[in-house]
């Protein structure tokens, strides 16, 4: 009997996971393993909805779940798997396409923005149906809890529009899931510009610190970061720059801002940037090792990754089951 309640979660393999992709999810992954019943995915089929080289893809998921370990996810307190490795999330796709409207999945922000850059005429179906796979994933497992970012918020609502519609036309089935607002988490600005997210599939790479990046480029990139006008270390709305880089030192080491602010006052930006590029160093140092050690053992990455997705299909094939019976397809 299910005695706590469920998280789901997951990372596109696209790009180099960041310290912002640590600091804002997986961080707080491994804190709640004991609390929350946990099933964390590597979603490498919602990277498909644009066109990628199969041989960088694969080794993008590898490091992804490696990382995953290694930012200390414990497969014994966590399902760990590969979204495409348990079929039953496309299977449920498709029943969910049947009942979402299209112009809901139209009215999704996160498509128009996307669709507007390479023209809405070429995006592909994949990245239009994108939120029915992401509602496929979450209400598969009946999670009660998503960890979702702002720029993710608009789909968790359609994934509840969409269990309360199955729900309404055949019947109880799914959990309605809510939104997860861990207790502790930084949303990581780019270096380079404050004012935009971090993001994992950047082209400029210095605009990002990668988990797998060596020392001495975490401390370079930490040491050309933006900065504001003025010299004082302080968070505010018009220093957006060095208010990034104090979340930063603050999320990396549990320490409040304003203790850092005391610690620095009167200090430059030079002294400042340079102990963050040792903080960063410092948490970054051992998920890199390990997940390299990882990199270089495929059979136990395999091994635990299949392991994952075994546990994952023993509550998705039941879920799906029972979704097709409510349906007629029994």
């Amino acid at each position: 009997m299910q005695s706590r309640q469920r998280v789901f979660s997951g990372i596109q393999p696209s790009g180099n996971l960041t310290i912002g992709n640590y600091l804002g999810a997986l961080k707080n992954w491994v804190a709640i393993q004991d609390d929350y019943e946990n099933y964390f995915c590597v979603v490498d089929l919602h990277v498909l909805t644009v066109p990628q080289d199969p041989k960088v893809l694969r080794q993008k998921i590898r490091e992804a779940a490696a990382i995953y370990f290694a930012s200390g996810i414990d497969p014994e307190k966590s399902v760990v798997f590969r979204q495409s490795r348990v079929s039953e999330h496309a299977e449920l796709a498709w029943l969910l396409n049947c009942i979402a409207k299209v112009g809901e999945l139209s009215r999704m922000t996160q498509f128009k923005d996307k669709a507007q850059k390479g023209g809405a005429d070429s995006a592909s179906g994949g990245l239009f149906d994108y939120p029915v796979l992401q509602a496929a994933d979450v209400l598969l497992y009946n999670a009660h809890l998503v960890p979702v970012g702002e720029d993710q918020r608009q789909h968790l609502e359609l994934m509840r529009t969409l269990a309360r519609r199955f729900n309404n036309l055949y019947g109880e089935t799914f959990v309605v899931p809510e939104i997860f607002v861990p207790k502790s988490g930084a949303r990581v600005m780019a270096l380079d510009d404050p004012t935009s997210k971090m993001s994992k599939s950047s082209s400029a790479p210095g605009s990002y610190v990668a988990i797998l990046d060596d020392p001495d480029t975490v401390r370079r990139k930490i040491r050309r970061a933006k900065t504001d006008s003025g010299s004082e270390i302080t968070a505010s709305p018009d220093k957006p720059a060095i208010t990034n880089l104090l979340d930063v030192y603050a999320a990396a080491t549990g320490r409040p801002v304003s203790e850092i602010e005391a610690r620095y006052e009167g200090k430059g930006y030079g002294d400042f940037k340079k102990d963050l590029g040792e903080v960063v160093v410092e948490t970054l140092a051992p998920i890199r090792e390990r997940a390299l050690e990882l990199l270089d053992d495929p059979k136990e990455l395999d091994d635990l990754l299949e392991s994952g997705a075994e546990r994952a299909r023993k509550v998705a094939r039941p879920t799906l089951r029972y979704a097709w019976t409510r349906m007629g397809l029994d």
